[in-house]
């Protein structure tokens, strides 16, 4: 098992000069070129990066490397999903000609598979840092002055200071007793399927974990206080993937406000607005994560804050000279691809190479619930405000014509959305498996791809990716197989 190294509360390593030279653990000291506070996506990239380009670096971190995303958030959520993929593939084998059938959910041996894949990826991030020369600093940071971060007593410095903090599950001021009342990081160390579940949020970490349930055979009620599920979606989007959980016997009440919630004997009582109770085995909250600067010391030193986020530029920058942030605690979306690259960004700024700021709607989004969600760019709704109505042409190419999306027997669709006489403004796709088309998606919105740049490049057969080209094949006007 990886672990990071282990400073005591007095910050020294308690290894000789030369064992840390042997052994390859940077020694410690006070003063670095660039001094991290938070070893999650953000973070660690930045760490890396900036040692990379000869800068020295100390990283510190009161929890595991890796932060949310590696240990109680993207990495296991998804194992959980593909092991849903599994059940579900068990279950419907006969449609395929395969006879099999799903005897059950073994927890304990799912927990152990999504551990193994965190401890493997763990071990190899450790082994990064160590490899790179980077300073670990265990335990809680605090911002003690312009450019001074404390842990357990001593005083580090930086040139540079990067705030990396990360976030929280909100809970809007619901009891979590991690029993009956659970929030994600609780819910991914469940050691059952529980018989019902009460999900609050219907955006995305509330879609995946009802799609978990309910491939391990729960019953899913999704309780959303906004019109629809994945809301920040595309219409169409949403829409499709409120059909293919209703006819996957999920439960969804959209446009619904929570009120309150009791612990029964049998579990919980949910009422929502309008007074109807939902009764289940369990609750889960996923409303959103808050960011994770409460008493941090980010206020008292000056650093500009709304609502516990940190304000920066384009370019990442706070207010304070030589004080960056990047990750959850900056406004937009909380994505650990997006926090990964504002660390490279920023590591590379401090190295005076003068990157590209990052185009936030250029940043790919997955919800990887069944059937997939994912996007990129603009919504048509936002495509029609920002350009006028007039200005913009949707065109949407369904799944049903794509060979290897009837192979999976799949439904879903390919969503485009241009500029007139311009280049490709949103790409939206709902389906299984659709989250791996997001790399090319998300290249032909950030270079500006028009509809006749992507129709004659050539896509593999049979492909899912094929959708793609078809969909720019018949937005260029030489449409193939039928589309609405």
């Amino acid at each position: 098992m990886g672990t990071s190294v282990p400073w005591p509360p007095s910050g020294r390593c308690g290894h000789t000069r030369r064992r840390c030279k042997d052994e390859g653990v940077a020694e410690l000291d006070d003063a670095f070129d660039v001094l991290v506070l938070g070893a999650g996506s953000g973070g660690y990239s930045c760490a890396l990066r900036a040692a990379q380009l000869g800068l020295r670096v100390g990283l510190v971190e009161k929890g595991d490397l890796g932060g949310t995303c590696l240990h109680i958030g993207c990495i296991p959520t998804k194992a959980l999903l593909h092991a849903a993929e599994v059940a579900d593939q068990a279950r419907d084998s006969e449609q395929f000609g395969v006879r099999a059938t799903l005897e059950g959910v073994d927890m304990a041996g799912v927990n152990s598979y999504k551990d193994g894949v965190v401890q493997r990826l763990f071990k190899g991030l450790t082994g990064l840092i160590r490899g790179r020369g980077i300073t670990v600093i265990e335990g809680e940071g605090r911002l003690t002055g312009p450019r001074e971060v404390t842990v357990a007593g001593r005083r580090y410095t930086g040139e540079h200071v990067v705030l990396a903090s990360g976030s929280y599950p909100k809970t809007l001021g619901i009891e979590v007793d991690g029993t009956h009342v659970l929030t994600s990081e609780e819910a991914l160390r469940l050691d059952r399927v529980p018989a019902s579940v009460v999900v609050l949020g219907g955006g995305v970490i509330g879609c995946e974990f009802a799609s978990v349930w309910r491939s391990f055979g729960a019953e899913v009620t999704i309780v959303e206080a906004l019109p629809r599920l994945v809301p920040l979606e595309d219409e169409a989007s949403s829409k499709a993937l409120e059909r293919a959980f209703r006819k996957r016997g999920i439960v969804f009440r959209t446009g619904t406000p929570f009120q309150s919630v009791k612990t029964t004997d049998d579990g919980v009582a949910v009422t929502v607005e309008g007074g109807d109770v939902i009764e289940a085995e369990l609750l889960l909250v996923a409303v959103g994560r808050g960011p994770a600067t409460d008493g941090l010391g980010y206020d008292e030193q000056g650093v500009s804050t709304d609502r516990g986020f940190v304000l920066t530029d384009e370019h990442c920058r706070t207010n304070l000279d030589n004080v960056w942030a990047v990750g959850d605690i900056v406004p937009g979306l909380q994505l650990a691809h997006r926090g990964f690259q504002q660390g490279i960004f920023v590591a590379e700024s401090i190295a005076g190479l003068d990157p590209t700021p990052i185009d936030e709607t250029g940043i790919p989004r997955v919800t990887y619930s069944h059937p997939e969600v994912a996007s990129v760019g603009l919504t048509e709704a936002q495509a029609a405000e920002q350009y006028g109505a007039d200005a913009i042409t949707a065109l949407t190419y369904d799944l049903g014509g794509n060979g290897k999306s009837q192979i999976l027997k799949t439904q879903g669709f390919v969503k485009l959305v241009r500029r007139n006489d311009g280049p490709v403004v949103g790409v939206h796709l709902v389906g299984d498996r659709v989250g791996e088309l997001i790399g090319e998606a998300q290249l032909i919105y950030n270079w500006e791809g028009y509809p006749d740049d992507v129709a004659p490049l050539v896509h593999a057969h049979p492909t899912q990716n094929e959708a793609l080209g078809e969909a720019h094949l018949a937005l260029a006007g030489k449409p193939l197989h039928a589309h609405s």
